[in-house]
C-alpha cells in the first residue's frame, strides 16, 4: 500500500508539473511582463510613419484569451520611431506566474472593404498624405506574438516585441495590407551586431539582413509574390545610417550569416555579398564592420 501511495503522488506532481507548459499559468502568485514594442527598417525611402493603434493586448493562458488591465488603450504609436535598436514600454503587465508562447495585440484597423474617413493603423508618406492599412479579413482575432518566456513569481521579466513591418506591409490591389510578423525577444538574452559600413557601390543605401547560419537560400532575394516579402527568412535587419553605421538588435546567441544588400531608396537592386559566421553572445555587441569591396560572393 506505501509503494502505491508512493507511485500515485510521483504521478500526481507530474501531472501537474506538466500543466504549467505551452501558455498554462499556475492559478497562484503573479508576476510582471515588461513589454517593449521594436521594429525593423522598412525599405521604403518616402515612408516616413507607419501608424497602428493598439486597443488591447491580451495573454493566453489555459486556452483562454485574456485582456492585461494595465495597457490602457488606445494608443498609436510610430513604428519607423522604433528601429535600430530603439523601442518603447508598452506597460508593465501582471500575469499568472509560469511559462508562455505567446500573446496578442488587438488593434483598432479596418476590414477590406471599408472606408474609414480617420484610419487608426495607416502609413504617412515624405508629401505628408497618408493611406490607410487594412486587415484581409475579420480583425477581432488579433496579431499574435510568439516567442517563449516565463514570467517569474513575484519578479519581473522583460521582453520586446519585434515588430517587423518590412514583412508586414504589404501592397496589393492599391491597398495598403497588414500581415505583421511579430516575435518576442526576452531582452537579457538578446545580443545585436553593429559596426560601420564602407559603402564603395553606387548605390544610396544599405541594408544588412542576418540569417541563422546555413538557412540563406539562393531564392531569397527573388522578386516577392504577394503577401509573401523580400528575403522572408531573416531573423533581422539593420539599415545604414547617415553617420555609416547600422545596427541589427534583438538576436538571440548564436551564429548569422549576414547579407548585404543594395538599395536605390524603396528600389532593391542587389546583393552585394556576404559575411559569414558571426557570432552574437546573450546581452552583448558583436562589431562586425562591413566593407562593400570586401564581401565573400557566397554562402
Amino acid at each position: 500500500m506505501r509503494n502505491f501511495l508512493l507511485a500515485l503522488v510521483i504521478i500526481l506532481g507530474t501531472v501537474a508539473a506538466s500543466g504549467l507548459s505551452c501558455g498554462e499559468a499556475p492559478g497562484t502568485g503573479t508576476g510582471t511582463l515588461a513589454l517593449y514594442l521594436s521594429d525593423a527598417p522598412i525599405d521604403a525611402e518616402n515612408v516616413t510613419g507607419v501608424y497602428i493603434t493598439i486597443n488591447e493586448i491580451q495573454y493566453h493562458v489555459d486556452d483562454q484569451w485574456i485582456t492585461c488591465e494595465e495597457f490602457q488603450g488606445p494608443k498609436k504609436y510610430n513604428l519607423l520611431e522604433l528601429t535600430n535598436g530603439n523601442s518603447t514600454l508598452l506597460g508593465d503587465l501582471t500575469l499568472p506566474g509560469g511559462h508562455y508562447n505567446q500573446i496578442r495585440f488587438m488593434l483598432d484597423i479596418p476590414e477590406m472593404g471599408q472606408n474609414p474617413a480617420s484610419p487608426d493603423c495607416y502609413i504617412k508618406f515624405a508629401d505628408n498624405s497618408t493611406e490607410p492599412l487594412f486587415v484581409p479579413s475579420g480583425n477581432t482575432t488579433g496579431y499574435k506574438a510568439v516567442g517563449q518566456f516565463t514570467v517569474p513569481n513575484n519578479g519581473t521579466v522583460e521582453v520586446t516585441a519585434d515588430f517587423d513591418v518590412r514583412k508586414a506591409v504589404h501592397l496589393a490591389s492599391s491597398h495598403y495590407i497588414l500581415h505583421p510578423t511579430i516575435r518576442l525577444v526576452l531582452n537579457n538574452e538578446a545580443g545585436r551586431i553593429s559596426g560601420s559600413i564602407a559603402n564603395n557601390s553606387t548605390y544610396t543605401d544599405i541594408i544588412v539582413f542576418a540569417y541563422a547560419d546555413g538557412t540563406w537560400a539562393n531564392t531569397e532575394d527573388d522578386e516577392p509574390v504577394y503577401p509573401a516579402s523580400r528575403f522572408p527568412n531573416a531573423v533581422n535587419s539593420g539599415k545604414m545610417c547617415d553617420d555609416g553605421h547600422y545596427t541589427i538588435p534583438l538576436l538571440a546567441a548564436g551564429t548569422y550569416d549576414l547579407v548585404v544588400a543594395g538599395y536605390n531608396g524603396a528600389d532593391f537592386e542587389e546583393v552585394l555579398g556576404f559575411i559569414s559566421d558571426v557570432v552574437v553572445e546573450s546581452n552583448k555587441t558583436t562589431k562586425q564592420n562591413i566593407d562593400t569591396d570586401a564581401l565573400e560572393a557566397s554562402l
